[in-house]
């Protein structure tokens, strides 16, 4: 069905009536009117000649995969279910993001579902694409039967299993890159993973190098919006509908998140890094490089209960910490009959803070009137990176005088309304938004965040880059940084705060937020569905509002400075802007005129156009 003419016109016009336009915000009809086939992806398919084997749960693998053959605990299926990832069927923030999706498109719950609960839409039951037909048993997540059936896209003779090869041949079409969960599946239950061992009892065995390849977690790490296609000047428009995308790349699609190629342009995939052992466990030589050295880091022991498995230093920690804190206390709370352990739940939580804790270093340092805050990306993608809605990195400073008490805050986040003061601090995130055909189509303002499903613009992005950026590579996977400036090279971001008049001390804090509460209530108010998000909302409450983590902290002793308070009334402002015009002293000068000490705010005796300025900063820094 050829209807491109049809969404044009209804852009072009605002034509409500042919895309169903506002109904979404009243709780009528979708935004717009898309089906199955516009987020079709290639690769395996729920329908069609191949037929998978069912997939069987975690709960199966718990018996060989929790403690070794000696007794110890194994970081394995524990570390696992402490995951987000295996929480991601249980998630109330997939389910209140879930129901809004729907509402601005048709089926585009899919594009979720793939990735979220492989297991139950490859098997038939992501339709309809609210989830409704999904079981308990699909709520395993991101199980191990989806990973470890999970089979290279690209056929590599003589190190892919040979199975891989008959297996190749059935689909069509395979995937062009992954990303958006356009997975691969072997259709029968065989295991894999990276060693050559023999078939252990009680299930079948394939030996994959593809286990440790970055590619695979690429497969829902790179994630698009196939219902747009990217246009020559770089914009992006909605495609035919009822149509797969024209070229199923996701590189001519939305991005929605970039980690994966976030990673691919950086030092880590092309090099390796060495940062000392911050990352990979005991791994050998302590240089990271692909996406499981950091997030599956190495440790010894048996990977198993069998008292023949041997011992090996090179074991996989299940652990896929991320930046994600809330989510293990909401599922523990939602689902206590599910065999989740609360301990696992805790103990990946802990994982998490402090995966978040070894993802940042801070440089803290007094220039006479400012303070300087340097913020170092120890990842190998963007700071913040992953799902973008919501998720943000700020500073927070403190400025204390003599006495110990606090005299400026700047970036503070008030714990009992989880309000953010933002006008006087950097935060770190990227808002995505719609064009104007967009709006005119859907009824939704061009300013209006958090539409993930409807965005086509990139309004801002100035997370950090990791090592090895290039603006011309990132511009190539379409994450450029937006509203910011970075070299090439540059892995790091500096900030200028003002100093307090009487300050003596300074303390900078990097803090780091899961789910903000603009985005929160954004899930609750717009959903016209369910009680998905009044169930997220109320779960954000009872969990401490996504209480910020401490990322990294720097105390600072402050030097004596000018402050440019020239008429002593304890505040720099347009008053002494008036008295500065008095103080201004040629190149020559060698001594600060009377009365004007308080405006050499670079100590070099003279008052000039440096100090008028430092002083326009202190007077309006931001």
């Amino acid at each position: 069905m050829k209807n491109r003419s049809l969404i044009l016109f209804a852009l072009a016009t605002g034509g409500l009536a042919a895309l169903a336009g506002s109904a979404a915000r009243t709780g009528g009809a979708p935004s717009i009117l898309t089906t199955l086939e516009d987020f079709f992806l290639p690769g395996s398919q729920p329908s069609g000649d191949v037929v998978y084997d069912s997939f069987v749960t975690s709960n199966n693998c718990r018996v060989c995969h929790t403690q070794d053959a000696d007794g110890d605990e194994s970081r394995i299926y524990s570390s696992w279910q402490g995951s987000v990832m295996a929480q991601a069927g249980r998630d109330p923030l997939f389910y209140a993001c879930l129901a809004v999706a729907n509402q601005d498109a048709a089926f585009a719950g899919d594009m979720c579902i793939r990735c979220h609960m492989a297991g139950g839409w490859i098997s038939g039951r992501s339709e309809p694409a609210d989830g409704s037909s999904l079981t308990q048993a699909d709520r395993d997540g991101v199980s191990c039967s989806v990973c470890h059936r999970m089979v290279d896209p690209v056929l590599e003779p003589g190190v892919s299993p040979p199975i891989d090869e008959s297996i190749l041949v059935a689909i069509n079409p395979l995937p062009v890159n992954p990303g958006g969960g356009n997975l691969v599946l072997d259709p029968e239950d065989r295991r894999r993973g990276p060693y050559s061992d023999p078939a252990p009892p009680g299930h079948l065995w394939l030996a994959s190098q593809f286990m440790r390849s970055a590619t695979l977690c690429a497969t829902c790490h790179d994630v698009s919006n196939p219902a747009y296609m990217r246009q020559a000047d770089g914009t992006y428009q909605l495609t035919e509908l009822n149509e797969p995308h024209p070229t199923g790349d996701k590189y001519d699609m939305v991005p929605i998140e970039r980690t994966y190629s976030e990673w691919l342009m950086s030092d880590f995939a092309k090099f390796g890094v060495d940062l000392g052992g911050l990352f990979g466990g005991n791994i050998k030589g302590g240089v990271v490089s692909t996406c499981q050295d950091c997030h599956m880091p190495k440790f010894s022991g048996r990977g198993c209960i069998r008292t023949d498995a041997p011992v090996r230093d090179d074991l996989a920690a299940h652990d896929f910490s991320g930046g994600n804190t809330v989510v293990q206390d909401m599922v523990l709370n939602l689902y206590p009959d599910e065999n989740v352990v609360a301990q696992n739940l805790a103990d990946g939580k802990q994982r998490s803070i402090e995966m978040l804790q070894r993802a940042c270093d801070l440089e803290v340092e007094q220039f006479g009137y400012y303070l300087n805050v340097r913020i170092i990306n120890q990842t190998g993608h963007k700071l913040p990176s992953g799902y973008p809605e919501g998720r943000r990195i700020w500073i927070n400073v403190q400025q204390r005088d003599a006495r110990g008490d606090l005299i400026l805050e700047l970036g503070s986040y008030n714990a009992l309304t989880a309000d953010l003061t933002t006008e006087d601090t950097k935060v770190y995130e990227a808002h995505y938004g719609i064009d104007e055909a967009v709006s005119r189509a859907t009824g939704i303002p061009v300013d209006e965040p958090f539409h993930f499903v409807l965005n086509n613009v990139v309004l801002k992005d100035n997370r950090i880059p990791p090592r090895g950026f290039t603006n011309e590579a990132f511009a190539a996977i379409q994450a450029s940084p937006v509203r910011a400036v970075y070299a090439d090279g540059q892995y790091w971001d500096d900030t200028r705060f003002r100093l307090a008049p009487g300050a003596v001390s300074a303390t900078a804090t990097i803090q780091y937020q899961t789910i903000s509460k603009e985005y929160v209530e954004f899930l609750r108010d717009e959903n016209h569905t369910n009680d998905a998000g009044e169930i997220l909302y109320d779960q954000w409450m009872l969990t401490g509002r996504s209480a910020p983590i401490a990322m990294a902290g720097s105390f600072v002793q402050l030097l004596p400075f000018a402050d440019g308070d020239g008429n002593a009334d304890g505040a720099v402002d347009d008053f002494d802007f008036a008295l500065f015009a008095d103080c201004v002293t040629g190149p020559d000068a060698v001594a600060v005129p009377t009365g004007c000490t308080p405006f050499d705010l670079d100590g070099d005796t003279d008052i000039d156009f440096a100090d008028f300025a430092a002083l326009q900063y202190l007077i309006a820094p931001y």
